[in-house]
């Protein structure tokens, strides 16, 4: 899998799912996506669950959707965190209205409920947040890999492989980003 010339954000806060943001973090890189780690503030180091660092390459005042042609949500706490930040909220919400990949896991999808993300799709997560996910207008599928379009949507850890096989698939069918784009 060649995606040279793609570009991932995957958002990071404090208590992420180390899993949910490594293994999606390599992978694309593995397959020759620039990844990058977008938090509240640049060069900040967020902690796992389990304290291990992740430190963000730039703050989300300083991208812009148009930079990236996916970006990936985590789950953990992290999104209880990610969905206070009215810029994160824009970003994800811009990707989603520009048919951007947005991916969400576990239970990423709640900083999707804050959105208008899923009013009208089918989507997954942790079945702790499956209630918001449904109020929030989404079609609950208990699948351990749900694409609806442009939107991909995954329960937990061990949904990864399902999960960046999704991801794969739609960034080889999207347009390119216009980079530099504002």
């Amino acid at each position: 899998m060649d995606l040279s010339g793609k570009r991932a954000a995957v958002l990071v806060e404090q208590q992420y799912q180390e899993m949910e943001i490594w293994y999606p973090v390599y992978r694309l890189r593995e397959a020759g996506c620039s990844v990058t780690l977008v938090g509240p503030e640049a060069g900040q180091t967020y902690p796992s669950k389990l304290g291990y660092p992740a430190k963000s390459d730039k703050s989300i005042k300083d991208v812009s959707p148009n930079d990236f042609d996916l970006v990936v949500i985590p789950g953990g706490f992290a999104p209880d965190f990610l969905r206070r930040n009215e810029a994160i909220l824009r970003f994800v919400s811009t990707m989603a209205e520009q048919g951007k990949i947005v991916a969400a896991i576990c239970h990423g999808p709640s900083v999707l409920c804050s959105t208008q993300a899923l009013k009208g799709r089918r989507a997954t997560c942790f079945f702790a947040i499956k209630d918001d996910v449904m109020n929030a207008g989404a079609n609950y599928v208990d699948a351990e890999v749900v694409r609806d379009g442009n939107l991909i949507t995954s329960r937990k850890p061990d949904d990864l492989p399902a999960f960046m096989q999704a991801i794969f698939q739609a960034v080889r069918e999207a347009k390119p980003a216009k980079v530099g784009a504002r």
